[in-house]
């Protein structure tokens, strides 16, 4: 399986265009039930006057309402038609096969398209990366299983969670809920949503070798209905929208969510615009004794990110202590951080 950060930057004016979404998102409804109708929200591009202090920006960028993501009654409809891989033991749908039956630039958020129209794995703003599985995610999966650490009982947000094997790894351990957030809409229903039920549904199952594939047809029998359904699964929630947007959605929602014991996130800070939306988010839905573990690659070239930046950034903050828990020398270094408010250290 090949990694990689496809950034195309063909010349300053289309980088520019990218990088502040001048193209406003037509959302469709998506394909599972959603709890908010919510409008998108315009606000200034994260890491301008608003977050940094620097001066005012007038660029905005409209980012996709916050919205959750129900498990539809019938499950079998999640997994229909998908082709499912192994990896790290864990089930996942062949993210191929998701972008050649989403390319016809019909369906919602149309990601699939823009992505191979810019030729990049990246359009900030439109599109932040959730169809790949990116090898910081397991990075940090190993280091999980290394540190032994325990989920019993705790209440775990997948964030920027792409393929949710982060989540996923938590509900093995026995997590008391997840929560699973990606920026796009149609990445928590084309690839979230599935694997999770792809690891719950068929737990009892057996996961094969890592080169195993399973087309997965319609069951004859009578559809699995949602009060059935296995435990692990109805420990799940799922979320869309700009990290903000969705915290926003947490605290103030009819059911409001607990703070979170455990924050999982790989490779979501590549891009310093970001950087004080997601220290934000952390800051809160972490419980006042919770951890976050933050995997990253040192540098991220054409963005500028990294693990020194972000580490910058939270010293200044002086809300969270920062450390390396690993470090990983194979080609471009990368870390697993661990995150804690200061006053619970």
């Amino acid at each position: 399986m090949a990694f990689r950060f496809n950034f195309a930057i063909e010349d300053s004016e289309c980088a520019e265009s990218d990088a502040h979404g001048e193209a406003e998102l037509q959302l469709d409804p998506p394909k599972h039930e959603q709890t908010t109708d919510a409008a998108a929200t315009c606000s200034p591009q994260p890491g301008t006057a608003k977050h940094t202090g620097k001066g005012v920006s007038e660029n905005k960028v409209c980012f996709p309402a916050a919205r959750e993501h129900h498990v539809p009654e019938d499950v079998s409809k999640v997994l229909e038609n998908k082709v499912l891989e192994t990896v790290s033991d864990l089930r996942y749908v062949n993210v191929s096969t998701v972008e050649m039956t989403r390319q016809g630039g019909t369906h919602g958020e149309d990601i699939v398209s823009k992505s191979v129209s810019a030729h990049s794995d990246l359009i900030p703003g439109v599109y932040e990366g959730g169809l790949k599985i990116w090898e910081c995610t397991f990075d940090l999966l190993e280091y999980l299983a290394e540190a032994d650490l325990q989920f019993a009982n705790k209440a775990v947000l997948d964030l920027g969670c792409g393929a949710g094997l982060l989540g996923i790894a938590a509900l093995r351990g026995k997590a008391a809920k997840v929560h699973f957030q990606d920026y796009n809409s149609t990445v928590i229903d084309e690839i979230t949503l599935p694997n999770v039920v792809a690891n719950c549904v068929n737990a009892d199952n057996g996961t094969g070798g890592a080169d195993e594939r399973k087309i997965v047809k319609p069951p004859s029998k009578k559809p699995r209905k949602a009060e059935c359904l296995p435990d692990a699964l109805s420990r799940c929630r799922f979320f869309s929208g700009e990290w903000s947007e969705v915290s926003r959605l947490l605290l103030s929602s009819s059911e409001p969510c607990s703070k979170y014991d455990v924050i999982l996130t790989s490779e979501t800070i590549y891009n310093p615009d970001y950087y004080g939306a997601l220290h934000d988010t952390l800051s809160q839905l972490l419980d006042k004794n919770g951890r976050v573990y933050l995997a990253s690659k040192v540098h991220y070239f054409g963005v500028g990110g990294g693990v020194y930046l972000f580490e910058k950034l939270v010293e200044e903050r002086k809300v969270f202590t920062i450390s390396t828990v690993k470090e990983i020398d194979k080609g471009l270094k990368r870390f697993v951080m661990e995150m804690a408010f200061k006053d619970s250290c």
